[in-house]
């Protein structure tokens, strides 16, 4: 942007604060002085209701003022979000001691507007519009992405996708040289502000507290920390705690005057406190989600809907199983983790395009009852290949039986895969599933879950991970097989009860799974 004027947008934005009787926090100069200096891609995250889009409005006045030949396009989630933008924008110009007879009197569209010495015929100096609105023909010095990533554009993979289609062609509209900014706070864990943050952008990221330690239900009452907690808002669960009565400060520590019961929050750094007094952080905290809280006001990227199977919460692991025999016996250790179940469920489909997945889920447990999800396996080509497929599988890992979801195409799978499975003493289980499958799924993870006696091998948190975040009991035709088959496979987890199945391509007739006998076991070197 050439310009024969010569003034910088901090000091552009403070005549226009005094105009307005504003009064200037630090953060809003923090933010001038960012939105003058960073690059070509950028991205702005400051948390909700700190008047980042009011200050953008400004920038986009002072810019024009700058160059009038300056041209900008406005995307948000929709045209009424975008046209916000350019009001504000619009506003600025009429009114801005330095602006006076900037604006045209040419006449456009709603979300359209001119000012004096615009050289694009085609091109309004400001054009507004929805982020799913064509705008294929613009041409722009700058985008700005104001709030485009809100709930009901990114429910889903499929949206998302399509969200990112849609910003992606923003890159053909501008003219060489050409600039975008993103605005916004994440809506999902998936959020389209970090895919640019890993692209490359310049970010300024400012969440209300710059300090903040979180403890998931702590056995102490003691809690050290390396920020000063003078000013500190300690939160049990949604409620903020008071000082005296609830906790007391200790140097550098918070005591507590039993231990809590809880998910605890301690914050300490309020970079607004004149605007978001204590006041009103015990009022927003109290009526947000904690996905939402972290989201809007400490810049995570989270989904706002509360996770029921939180990938986060299940324990990953690395290692492979290794058949151990020793005495005349054998066992399956994962690590130095005996196993002492196995559960396969297949929970089939014919392959065909926009068809389920058809998944083979395949989980261990120990002797102590934890469960270990080994195998998330997409079985593809032919009923037979996906027959063989699993057999490799069940030898691989020495399965005892495999459990089939008859319903829909399964119906005929079973003879089928007992033909494959002849001679190996592997058993095939016919289940048909009744009742309400995200019931189904909630009862058989969401337990394990939120108890944190669910591991996991990484490839199968790969594979999984996206599903399970994306999930949402009652919501229809949603990716979920590998949850249903692995639900199947939880609550088809045997009992301990050792028996001998036939030879396996030569392997010694025994079964890994001890009995209820108690041995001593010594391994043959």
């Amino acid at each position: 942007m050439e310009s024969n004027r010569r003034i910088s947008f901090v000091a552009f934005f403070l005549i226009w604060a005094d105009v307005q009787g504003w009064v200037v926090p630090d953060i809003h100069l923090r933010i001038c002085h960012w939105l003058q200096r960073r690059g070509r891609l950028a991205v702005l995250e400051v948390f909700r209701g700190a008047a980042k889009s009011t200050i953008v409005a400004v920038y986009q006045a002072w810019c024009l003022y700058c160059d009038p030949a300056y041209r900008f396009l406005d995307q948000g989630a929709d045209d009424p979000v975008a046209y916000k933008l350019s009001k504000d924008t619009r506003a600025v110009l009429r009114r801005h001691p330095l602006c006076v007879g900037m604006m045209s009197t040419r006449q456009v569209a709603a979300g359209k507007f001119d000012i004096v010495g615009n050289q694009d015929a085609r091109n309004s100096s400001v054009t507004a519009h929805g982020i799913m609105s064509n705008v294929t023909s613009a041409r722009a010095d700058e985008v700005i992405f104001d709030d485009i990533e809100v709930p009901k554009n990114i429910k889903s993979g499929d949206s998302r996708m399509m969200l990112r289609t849609r910003i992606g062609e923003s890159t053909h509209i501008l003219v060489p040289g050409g600039k975008k900014l993103y605005i916004g706070t994440p809506h999902t864990w998936e959020s389209i502000y970090e895919e640019q943050i890993e692209a490359g952008a310049d970010l300024l990221k400012i969440p209300l507290f710059d300090h903040h330690a979180r403890f998931e239900d702590p056995n102490q009452r003691w809690f050290p920390l390396n920020f000063d907690v003078t000013e500190a808002y300690v939160f049990l669960g949604r409620k903020l705690l008071d000082k005296g009565s609830d906790y007391e400060i200790k140097g550098r520590a918070i005591m507590f005057a039993q231990v809590p019961q809880g998910l605890i929050d301690i914050y300490a750094g309020n970079v607004w406190p004149e605007y978001f007094t204590r006041d009103e952080i015990r009022f927003r905290r109290a009526e947000s989600t904690l996905n939402e809280w972290d989201s809007q006001y400490m810049l995570v990227a989270k989904p706002l809907n509360q996770i029921r199977l939180n990938p986060d919460r299940i324990i990953p692991y690395a290692v492979e199983p290794e058949i151990q025999y020793a005495n005349g016996g054998v066992r399956l250790m994962l690590g130095k983790t005996q196993m002492v179940t196995a559960a396969a469920w297949w929970d089939c489909a014919l392959g065909k395009i926009n068809s389920d997945t058809s998944a083979l889920c395949v989980l261990f447990s120990n002797e102590r009852g934890y469960l270990f999800w080994h195998v998330a396996q997409a079985l593809t080509g032919d009923i037979y290949s996906q027959c063989n497929s699993i057999l490799e599988t069940a030898v691989r890992l020495q399965l005892p039986s495999i459990t089939v979801e008859t319903n829909g195409p399964g119906g005929f799978v079973p003879p089928i895969l007992r033909k494959i499975l002849v001679g190996t003493g592997i058993g095939v289980v016919e289940h048909h599933s009744v009742g309400n499958k995200d019931e189904r799924i909630l009862d058989g993870l969401e337990p394990p879950i939120s108890g944190r006696f669910l591991w996991a091998h990484l490839s199968v948190l790969d594979t999984v991970e996206k599903q399970m975040r994306d999930w949402l009991p009652g919501r229809s035709n949603q990716p979920d097989d590998y949850l249903d088959a692995a639900a199947g496979a939880i609550r088809a987890t045997p009992v301990r009860i050792g028996r001998v199945i036939g030879d396996i391509k030569g392997r010694p007739r025994d079964d890994w799974r001890p009995d209820s006998g108690t041995f001593e076991v010594t391994l043959e070197r």
